[in-house]
């Protein structure tokens, strides 16, 4: 089973960490710790940089800015670590936070903490080779991956005294105007305007479901699976943008990623998680589960979906501006623009086949 365990690489050039400062930190924060620290890096990292940090009896995770950045508001390492403490007691599929260190007297030169690692599977675009689930596993799986999802926006963040994470109230009107203000400032000439999809969302703004802890980046990829049974979730990761919000508008954005095995060619190829196997719910299967363990009441999901398809393409126009522009010469960020445009023709779809376009 070792071989499809999510497993960190080589640490990527201009990222590196010293041993020794690591080593000498770790000590002094779990003096029971043996060895040296042996550094290695996860993929992605376009955001905050993910290393795991092994010793002889230890295994840790140690979160960090990216190298270079300057604007702590969108990099907050404490919030972060903040999130998963409290949480931690009443959500249990937090991994187990051992320490921060603030900027000011840090070795690293800026703010970074250390978790337990959670040795499990993640299941990125496609389940890792070796790993065969059968037609019921992987229904099971989305099943559980969509009831952590309900159990989360079910637990009472004011007991867990995060009560001052987020604005809570106001939230749906705060997106839409939000995402809507990030798009016109990010627009270039070769994709889309949105001006229908944008009106349609400001004209049919939702009254606010209720206040919970939300996520905000809740997909498959940021999922641990358990070794042991595969279609169990132990672990959920990335909380830095959880905040108080809307559940649905939460569940909006996670929906937006649910790409299933019947939807058009071009979506399938923007496809970063395996819901399109065999036995995975679709998303309106998505929805009526999540609906059932939470109680929320919705008759109409189409503001929700609208939502989620507008704001993750906004996140992707956001990188391809800077591609455009020359900011990045990531070739990556290239197809970006055309994915943007794949996006509003599934958010154009979605209005006209409800008749509302």
């Amino acid at each position: 089973m070792s071989e499809v365990l999510d497993q960190a690489g080589q640490v990527r050039e201009g990222e590196e960490l010293d041993p020794k400062i690591i080593t000498d930190y770790i000590k002094s924060v779990v003096p029971d710790v043996k060895g040296e620290a042996v550094i290695t890096q996860f993929p992605g990292g376009a955001s905050n940089l993910t290393y795991s940090v092994k010793f002889a009896n230890r295994d840790y995770i140690l979160r960090r800015p990216p190298f270079g950045t300057k604007a702590k508001s969108a990099h907050d390492m404490g919030r972060e670590y903040k999130v998963m403490s409290k949480l931690k007691p009443v959500y249990p599929y937090v991994p187990e936070m051992i320490s921060f260190c603030a900027e000011e007297g840090s070795p690293l030169g800026c703010e970074f903490y250390i978790m337990e690692r959670l040795v499990g599977i993640i299941p990125r675009n496609e389940l890792p080779a070796g790993l065969n689930l059968t037609t019921d596993q992987v229904r099971r799986l989305s099943e559980n991956v969509v009831d952590r999802f309900a159990e989360l926006h079910n637990v009472d963040y004011e007991a867990a005294g995060l009560q001052d994470l987020g604005k809570g109230m106001g939230y749906v009107e705060r997106q839409i105007g939000g995402w809507c203000k990030r798009f016109a400032a990010a627009k270039t000439d070769d994709v889309p305007d949105f001006e229908k999809i944008m009106g349609w969302l400001n004209d049919n703004i939702k009254p606010q479901a209720k206040v919970t802890l939300i996520h905000n980046d809740y997909r498959m990829d940021n999922v641990v699976l358990s070794p042991q049974d595969p279609t169990e979730v132990i672990g959920v990761l990335d909380w830095e943008m959880a905040t108080l919000g809307d559940p649905l508008m939460d569940l909006g954005n996670s929906l937006a990623y649910w790409i299933q095995a019947d939807d058009p060619a071009e979506q399938l190829m923007m496809r970063r998680q395996p819901t399109h196997l065999p036995g995975m719910l679709t998303r309106d299967e998505v929805v009526a589960r999540y609906l059932d363990k939470t109680g929320l009441q919705c008759d109409d999901f189409l503001f929700y979906k609208v939502y989620g398809v507008f704001r993750l393409a906004v996140i992707l126009q956001q990188i391809y501006y800077r591609y455009y522009h020359g900011q990045t010469t990531d070739k990556r960020f290239a197809a970006f623009g055309p994915g943007v445009a794949v996006l509003e023709r599934q958010a154009a779809k979605l209005l006209q086949d409800a008749g509302q376009l």
